[in-house]
């Protein structure tokens, strides 16, 4: 029996990897002699770095930095392809659960930018950008001024940090401009759709989530619309209605005016990465999932990348979703998933169900074991 365990991981709770472990040892006392790939996957977000680490050998580099409120801490970043590629994960320095408190109108994302700025002093001529999990609503305007652009009022002061801050932009000066971005390749890891601006922008899709409320929302966006304004008179780039320019707070948009910053999907890097279908290939049981399968998950999530590559080269494969919350459950019918699993044990608070994560998880693995063992003898 071949089984392939390959999920995102459970934001606030556990990383893929740990997913991966807790499935395994619910599975792993009723199937011994089966065969486990355990692939953490992401999209971008939470837990980029490490499930890409999982994949490949790499060098970490942990560095100080500006975190989201503007204070110091530690973020990570490593180098893989014997040091010519870098790759960053935005929640490991600028990402919301690292917030002493959420504040995206005041947010930065500068701490990011120092990370790509150590990653240059080492020469890589390749960056991958893991985006997702951001406290910020700048524009990666905190990023950019890391990296030497000046965001300057109509008196010639420099702009203060975080996204509400925009709204009083008059110049954007690049002379002292890291030119290195102009000649490293730079791929933003993402699966999020939004443009840089509008109703369906990084201030209303994703705002609200950061702590922002109605009218912050209204002002972040207008701010966004004004500094995305002055990127086209300084750049004659227009970024505003560029899909997926709103990823991680606009740090996209950013990337995409002042550098030759591609977007790629997060979770098609990632199956590149792990060889994803050629590891399925004759699997009989696939168990992937996240914290939430609903609606959105059809938008691009990791978990549905794995289902439809397993699929493909194991039409007969059996594909498990599980999560702590289910929803829209005839529609993941619909995209492929033959059954679907809540690793929640009842009605528990949001802090009693992420502090069980890890036991909730290898307990439902172990229903499903029990289950299938039964069946196998009937």
């Amino acid at each position: 029996m071949k089984i392939i365990i390959a999920p995102d991981s459970f934001k606030g709770s556990l990383s893929a990897e740990n997913v991966a472990k807790a499935l395994k040892a619910g599975f792993y006392p009723y199937f011994p002699k089966a065969t486990y790939h355990l692939i953490p996957m992401s999209d971008g977000g939470d837990g980029f770095l490490a499930a890409m680490l999982h994949n490949t050998t790499g060098q970490l580099y942990p560095i100080n930095v500006t975190g989201p409120n503007n204070n110091q801490i530690t973020a990570t970043f490593a180098t893989i392809d014997h040091g010519q590629t870098a790759v960053i994960e935005t929640a490991s320095a600028s990402g919301l659960e690292l917030s002493t408190t959420k504040d995206p109108l005041h947010a930065t994302s500068y701490g990011t930018g120092e990370l790509i700025k150590a990653a240059l002093d080492l020469g890589v001529s390749k960056i991958i950008l893991g985006l997702g999990g951001s406290a910020t609503n700048d524009g990666g305007a905190g990023l950019l001024q890391a990296l030497g652009l000046k965001l300057l009022d109509h008196d010639g002061n420099v702009l203060s940090f975080g996204g509400a801050a925009l709204k009083n932009l008059a110049t954007i000066k690049t002379d002292a401009f890291d030119q290195r971005l102009q000649t490293t390749k730079i791929i933003l890891a993402s699966d999020v759709i939004a443009p840089f601006i509008g109703p369906k922008g990084a201030s209303f899709v994703f705002g609200p989530q950061k702590g922002a409320s109605e009218k912050d929302v209204n002002a972040l966006d207008k701010a966004l619309q004004h500094f995305a304004q002055v990127i086209y008179q300084t750049t004659q780039k227009d970024i505003t209605n560029v899909s997926g320019a709103g990823a991680a707070g606009g740090i996209a948009g950013g990337l995409l005016a002042f550098s030759h910053a591609q977007l790629q999907s997060g979770v098609h890097l990632m199956l590149e990465m792990t060889a994803l279908s050629e590891l399925a290939q004759g699997a009989d049981l696939l168990l992937t999932g996240e914290g939430s399968l609903d609606a959105q998950t059809e938008l691009g999530k990791a978990p549905l990348g794995v289902l439809q590559t397993v699929k493909k080269v194991a039409p007969n494969c059996l594909c498990c979703g599980i999560a702590g919350q289910i929803k829209d459950v005839a529609q993941l019918h619909e995209l492929g998933f033959d059954a679907l699993f809540s690793c929640v044990p009842g009605v528990v608070t949001l802090t009693e169900a992420l502090s069980a994560t890890e036991q909730n998880l290898t307990q439902t693995a172990t229903e499903l074991a029990r289950f299938l063992k039964k069946a196998q003898n009937i």
